[in-house]
């Protein structure tokens, strides 16, 4: 049988901490590893033929956690925007992102805008980082976009606000994928995911794959996607 291959793929990347926990190891080595296993699922997503995959890196609610691990997120952030970026360019990455990105520290900003506008061209794959990203937020966000645009209520559409959200321009991922056995979607891509299949595995994210990637597919490839019909 023909597997069919999303054009869009969400994850929630849950699990870290579990994970290095159960390893005796602090948090941080967790989200350490956890960066080994984004790069494993970009690469595994581009020999599949994705097109949009879509991470949800640091949520808006992500703030509450302790300043040093907070701190240790950012920086990990920033040293993977740097050192990734020549392996962006050979296999066609473009980086792009979603949520609130202007209140992240200014450093990681300047990083973020470098990759965006080296990488704009490149058309392998959209790889779409949620960053101090929470659907509620976006929602608000976007209503005072079209506000300020004045918008009409007359006019607005399901088209125009879609316009407004910070995926515009982006298809609605088809599959969301959650690690870790937890089975909430955490406030992410509310708007999006309106119609996408749910996948929750087990797993903690830093053992994420190409051979649980594999097992999601197979596990979408089973559904029969109705869209409210029978």
């Amino acid at each position: 049988m023909e597997i069919s291959v999303p054009k869009h793929i969400a994850i929630i990347m849950d699990g870290n901490g579990r994970w290095a926990a159960e390893r005796g190891l602090d948090r941080v080595q967790g989200h350490t590893e956890g960066v080994s296993a984004v790069l494993r699922t970009v690469d595994a997503c581009l020999k599949k033929g994705v097109k949009y995959l879509t991470l949800y890196t640091f949520s808006t609610e992500n703030w509450k956690r302790s300043e040093e691990e907070v701190s240790a997120l950012m920086m990990l952030l920033g040293e993977a925007l740097t050192k990734y970026l020549p392996d962006f360019m050979e296999k066609g990455i473009k980086l792009s992102t979603v949520g609130d990105v202007q209140a992240l520290p200014e450093q990681v900003c300047r990083k973020l805008e470098h990759l965006r506008e080296t990488t704009k061209d490149n058309d392998q794959i959209v790889f779409n980082l949620a960053l101090n990203y929470g659907g509620r937020d976006e929602l608000v966000r976007s209503c005072r976009r079209m506000m300020d645009a004045g918008v009409k209520s007359d006019e607005l559409t399901e088209e125009v606000f879609e316009s407004y959200l910070d995926s515009a321009g982006m298809p609605d991922p088809e599959l969301l994928i959650r690690t870790s056995g937890e089975m909430r979607i955490s406030n992410f891509l509310l708007w999006q995911i309106s119609y996408s299949e749910f996948v929750c595995m087990p797993e903690f994210w830093p053992d994420f794959g190409p051979e649980l990637l594999d097992k999601a597919l197979e596990d979408f490839n089973g559904r029969q996607r109705r869209f409210g019909g029978r």
